[in-house]
């Protein structure tokens, strides 16, 4: 059975990404993308249950839109206006619905890394 997660480190702090809002929207060709979920990282800075698993993982585009600027205000780091990373979007697609897909989100005000996870 196929799951689709994520997990937020904030590298600027050396912590979970605790409290981070995201979603998650399916790109279908030819319409407007349709949001699947939203949700906020738990204490570990990992999604509170996979994004989706089982038969709704389904082959396809999709895109991760993480309110970056968000948590960095919150945690009382001043940023210019605008930020610099306020949203970060991360598109990917979803080939073999049978698989875990782990979207991890490396994170600090000036940068991002990600990568496919395990």
């Amino acid at each position: 059975m196929g799951r689709l997660t994520t997990h937020v480190l904030d590298t600027a702090s050396g912590q979970p990404a605790a409290g981070l809002a995201l979603q998650l929207w399916r790109l279908n060709d030819g319409e407007s993308p349709a949001l699947i979920c939203q949700c906020n990282t738990d204490a570990d800075g990992r999604s509170p249950a996979p994004l989706l698993e089982g038969e709704a993982l389904r082959p396809g585009r999709y895109q991760l839109v993480f309110e970056a600027g968000e948590h960095f205000r919150r945690q009382g780091i001043t940023l210019p206006e605008p930020a610099f990373l306020d949203e970060v979007v991360v598109r990917f697609g979803v080939a073999d619905a049978d698989r875990h897909y782990h979207v991890p989100l490396l994170l600090s005000p000036y940068g991002y890394s990600t990568y496919r996870g395990s």
